[in-house]
């Protein structure tokens, strides 16, 4: 099964101390993704050397900034000594005191870039690393000094060297947040096609197919990216190279996966109309994803990270299905296999997952609400008994399953009575006499489907009491509520 590799594979110096700090590396990583599952916020990443074993700055503030003006002092100077003093400029730029002091510095900003841009591969790769330092910076206004370095880092994201190019694509993802003024520029500068060209010809190199998505989804979360920037990614290659990356491979794991399907879900909660998305077979390829995913984890395989795939994946679906023409939706969707995979999500994250089950009942919603061969797959498939159970859960759970049940009822007279000897009428007998008051409209609208359809489902309602509970509603505190109460009572129970 797919797994979320805590090291990932790059060329690196062997040792116990450079797998703990991957393995750091990779849960601290998992937290972001977390957050970002959660609040949907923009975060930073900060990439560590091979050769390390934490990234606690140990310095004190005054010695930071003391080495930051020493070695900009000795950098200005040539000779074989540079390189070392650009590793450790890079390590004292780790203190934010540190970051202010050098941008505070006469031309220091100049000079990293020459040494950026100069013909010494070792020395662009300690600048760059300073670079990526300071994009990390808490301080606001680090990043806009850092402006001069961003045409050099895009064009740099044709290169060949992997930790290099991932380098720069984490820096400009972390810039990319903290100041309008610096995501206007690399917008002018051409980021989007930067990066569509970089994911095409860094297919195969999951790491940095990974940093591309991470960067593209800071870009994603901005405040005007429906108006700015969605419409360029959506006219760019980036949208066929993001739904390429989603199938996982097994070897690398879910990361790069991950990154691009919250890329993904962003893109369609920007924009009205998906066509562009649909067009690329994004709806088939989500569903068949869940389908897998739903599948083993039935089976008891939640490998860990599963849950950070299965929510953006979701909310894709989930979205796609409002521009989806209700008469393509069996050609997009491929079969109803995935109403099966969505109930083995709702159970599975029931109680370690509750938000993820709520999801899982939200696309299940709204593709009742469009296709009658995927309510009629729930009845078929006997799920409907395994939904009713779900009704007296709360966290929002209950209602969407009330609102799959509606839609159910509403496609056909014959589903309400399928629904009835499934033994939704006794649930609904239950669910009438919450305090929700949201439950209980619901109940009221999904019962008076099923009290119409037909003499004997109304026959078997009075036979459960529900006379006496519909006589009880009538002083309810809700006038609506008890008005729906009289009129089922007077107009299709006495009369």
């Amino acid at each position: 099964m797919w797994r979320l590799n805590k090291v990932r594979h790059k060329d690196g110096r062997q040792g116990d101390s450079v797998e703990e700090l991957k393995l750091k590396r990779r849960e601290h990583e998992k937290a972001l993704r977390q957050a970002r599952r959660d609040r949907q916020l923009v975060s930073k990443r900060l990439l560590l050397n091979d050769d390390e074993d934490q990234p606690e700055v140990t310095m004190d503030t005054i010695s930071g900034e003391h080495d930051v003006v020493s070695l900009l002092h000795k950098l200005q100077q040539s000779g074989p000594e540079r390189d070392a003093h650009l590793k450790a400029l890079s390590k004292a730029l780790r203190d934010p005191s540190a970051q202010l002091t050098f941008i505070k510095q006469e031309n220091s900003m100049h000079l990293l870039v020459g040494l950026l841009t100069g013909s010494d591969a070792t020395c662009r790769l300690h600048a760059v690393r300073c670079l990526h330092e300071l994009s990390h910076s808490p301080i606001t206004n680090v990043a806009p000094a850092c402006l001069p370095a961003t045409p050099y880092l895009l064009t740099y994201l044709s290169g060949q060297s992997t930790k290099f190019t991932e380098l720069c694509l984490y820096t400009l993802g972390n810039l990319c947040p903290d100041s309008d003024a610096v995501k206007e520029k690399l917008l002018a500068q051409g980021i989007i096609p930067a990066l569509a060209n970089c994911i095409e010809n860094q297919r195969p190199n999951l790491a940095v197919v990974e940093a591309v998505g991470f960067t593209l989804s800071q870009l994603l979360q901005a405040k005007d990216a429906a108006e700015k920037i969605v419409p360029m990614v959506l006219a760019s290659s980036l949208p066929s190279h993001l739904l390429s990356v989603l199938t996982p491979d097994p070897k690398f794991g879910l990361a790069p996966a991950i990154e691009c399907a919250w890329c993904l879900h962003y893109l369609t909660c920007s924009v009205k109309d998906n066509r562009v998305l649909l067009s690329h077979g994004a709806l088939f390829q989500c569903s068949s994803l869940l389908v897998s995913l739903g599948g083993a984890v039935a089976e008891g395989n939640k490998e860990e990270g599963m849950e950070l795939f299965i929510c953006p994946l979701l909310r894709c679906l989930g979205n796609l299905l409002s521009s989806c023409p209700a008469k393509d939706l069996s050609a997009q969707m491929g079969d109803v296999r995935i109403v099966v995979a969505l109930c083995a999500l709702l159970q599975a994250y029931l109680q370690t997952q509750p938000a993820l089950a709520r999801e899982s009942a939200w696309v299940l919603n709204n593709l009742t609400a469009h296709s009658s061969a995927l309510c009629s797959a729930l009845l078929t498939l006997n799920l409907v008994p395994g939904l009713i159970q779900l009704l007296p859960f709360s966290q929002g759970i209950n209602t969407m399953i009330l609102r799959v049940l509606a839609n159910i009822a509403h496609k056909k007279k014959e589903f309400c009575v399928q629904l009835a000897h499934r033994g939704l009428l006794s649930a609904l007998c239950a669910t009438l006499k919450m305090a929700d008051q949201e439950m209980v409209t619901l109940s009221m609208d999904v019962l008076f489907m099923l009290v119409v359809s037909g003499p004997q489902v109304s026959e078997e309602f009075v036979k459960q009491g529900g006379l006496s509970l519909l006589e009880a509603i009538q002083y309810n505190s809700e006038g609506e509520i008890r008005q729906r109460a009289t009129h089922l009572l007077e107009q299709h129970l006495m009369s």
